[in-house]
């Protein structure tokens, strides 16, 4: 059996899913990676068959998406040459993470497709959304879309909901405490970061980011750059971790036992959903509208969060279910 596995490379929680996926699949036939999209700092160890450039989302340096340099970085023609690139007819299993190109062409060819991924949990109506009216709803919907869907969410919402894919590496740690706070907020510059937190000196805060090349401490805040190694260490001896809305973070954070504050990108919808849904949970949350945040923070810092998720690895049996109810 031939399976293509197509993955989102904006963010890095799309890739660090697919290094715990990846094995599983390559159990039941010959597996080509296709991966699409800029912004991922964290690598596969697996060769990639298909780099493509896909539609990225850029992070900008004050919280939100920088759409400027977003429509930039969009290359429709490109877009439209890439989708005829994949031989998609040769596979009997495509599955796709989130990934625009495969997906649109595997439409256009009337092929079915699985999409394996959080965004896929978003097609049930069961699962939490801040009552607003939004844009990306309809990027949420559109920009990926697939015949089938498995999806992964903080709790089972529906019947094809699973709960995260925690990674190995991060299963396999040991959860400590030394007492410091981790922070990753990859859309916000890490020199704003800094001026925030220095404002809270009993704390050490160990901030990775992705504006910086270099490694440099200010006070008791200690900053470097995103690096995988290092930022798992860093959040398996915390106390707790302060991030975005995205959903591998988070997931793992509470995997671990540790507190969780979010603070979801601005013009994101999915990570505005994500927010919500931990803010039903009991979740501390950063909006948009929160200009000062050092209350917030105080707050997180000084407050103990009683929490237990169960997140069992069921990774092994999703992917057997999906293989032998969707391959052809």
């Amino acid at each position: 059996m031939k399976i293509l596995y197509a993955i989102q490379g904006t963010g890095n929680g799309h890739v660090s899913r697919a290094r715990e996926i990846i094995p599983l699949l390559q159990q039941y036939g010959d597996l080509d990676i296709l991966i699409s999209g800029t912004q991922a700092d964290v690598k596969l160890t697996q060769e990639v068959k298909y780099q493509l450039h896909g539609f990225s989302f850029i992070f900008g340096k004050r919280g939100g998406v920088d759409h400027y340099k977003t429509w930039l970085n969009m290359n429709l023609p490109r877009f439209i040459k890439d989708m005829k690139t994949v031989p998609l007819k040769e596979y009997n299993l495509i599955v796709n993470d989130f990934e625009p190109v495969t997906a649109w062409a595997c439409k256009k060819q009337g092929l079915e497709s699985v999409s394996l991924s959080h965004q896929a949990a978003f097609k049930s109506k069961k699962v939490p959304r801040p009552k607003t009216i939004d844009w990306g709803k309809i990027i949420l919907s559109h920009y990926a879309p697939t015949t089938h869907h498995i999806g992964f969410h903080f709790e089972k919402y529906d019947d094809f909901i699973y709960t995260p894919v925690i990674r190995s590496e991060i299963r396999n740690l040991k959860s400590t405490n030394l007492g410091h706070y981790t922070v990753y907020l990859p859309a916000i510059d890490d020199r704003h970061l800094v001026k925030i937190l220095k404002q809270i000196p009993s704390i050490r805060w160990e901030v990775f980011s992705k504006h910086t090349k270099t490694t440099y401490n200010d006070g008791n805040v200690f900053v470097e750059p995103v690096n995988n190694e290092k930022f798992n260490q860093s959040m398996a001896s915390c106390e707790g971790l302060f991030t975005g809305g995205g959903f591998e973070g988070p997931a793992e954070a509470l995997f671990l036992g540790k507190k969780l504050l979010v603070a979801p990108m601005r013009f994101q919808y999915e990570q505005q959903c994500n927010a919500y849904a931990l803010k039903q949970l009991g979740l501390p949350v950063i909006w948009g509208s929160n200009k000062n945040w050092l209350p917030i923070l105080k707050e997180f810092v000084s407050n103990p969060q009683e929490h237990q998720f169960n997140f069992p690895d069921e990774t092994a049996a999703i992917i057997d279910k999906m293989v032998k109810s969707f391959a052809r």
